[in-house]
């Protein structure tokens, strides 16, 4: 990859920064499709945020936002327009620099992590699932799980208030069919998500307890980095089907060229 004065600039932001894995996807794709671009990590802290997302809005050549933890309600809030899924779930993944100057919002986090679901094999359709976390990935995919007709969703945070802002969001489109706890309750799940942050160091905690899951729940983890979380580990060792958080984002590639008009990969023959 070459950088010159014509390279159009995209970044990621997140607290911390080190475990995205955007870049080793997303670089490789501008290469394939021929396109003068570069996407680039910044540690953006909390504090922050909001002068960096200005300063960056100010960059004649950058192009576009990606958003990871812990920013993605807080980046929704950063945007001159949200499209519909950040208008369900209040929480945005990535931002695009529209013709007339303005900022857009979009969240590819739940569609994303249905399609990677799906293509496994794990369709949530009439299934009971159970979802660790209501931030901004977990609001995106408890919608996304709902669209994609799955028959219960039971959601877990100990932000109570932040658990009832969701379930009144996710009721408004998809009525009754969405319960919240502040403690895990996965009795009988079919599918159980971790969307926390829980896992990123070794010393975390579990989300919930894999010896509780019904036997050969689908056990997903949308933590990237390390790729064998604690809870996939443990999960894997009781018996249960494993699902990593690289299939997220994997999901996301095709939403994600559409988004930034980023064209269409060649055809590769037969």
């Amino acid at each position: 990859m070459t950088i010159s004065g014509t390279t159009r600039l995209y970044v990621v932001l997140g607290d911390p920064v080190a475990q995205v894995q955007s870049p080793g996807l997303l670089n490789p794709l501008f290469a394939e499709l021929g396109l003068d671009a570069v996407l680039v990590p910044v540690h953006a802290p909390a504090s922050q945020l909001e002068g960096i997302v200005a300063g960056l809005k100010a960059v004649a050549n950058l192009d576009g936002i990606f958003v990871t933890v812990p920013h993605k309600a807080a980046a929704a809030g950063l945007a001159d327009r949200c499209g519909p899924m950040v208008e369900i779930t209040g929480s945005a993944n990535v931002l695009r620099r529209e013709a007339d100057g303005r900022w857009y919002a979009e969240n590819f986090d739940g569609t994303g992590f249905v399609a990677g679901l799906v293509e496994a094999g794990h369709d949530p359709q009439a299934q009971k699932v159970f979802l660790a976390g209501a931030g901004g990935a977990g609001s995106a995919i408890a919608a996304a799980l709902l669209a994609a007709g799955a028959d219960r969703l039971v959601v877990c945070d100990p932000d109570t208030a932040k658990l009832t802002s969701l379930q009144a969001r996710l009721d408004a489109h998809w009525p009754g069919r969405t319960s919240v706890s502040a403690e895990p309750d996965i009795a009988g799940a079919d599918i159980v998500v971790n969307a926390t942050p829980l896992g990123l160091r070794p010393e975390d905690p579990l989300p919930f307890r894999p010896a509780e899951l019904a036997p050969r729940s689908v056990v997903a983890d949308i933590i990237m980095k390390p790729r064998e979380t604690r809870l996939l580990r443990e999960a894997a060792a009781l018996g249960h089907r494993v699902h990593h958080g690289i299939h997220m984002l994997d999901g996301q590639m095709d939403s994600y060229r559409a988004f930034f008009g980023l064209g269409t990969l060649p055809s590769r023959g037969m």
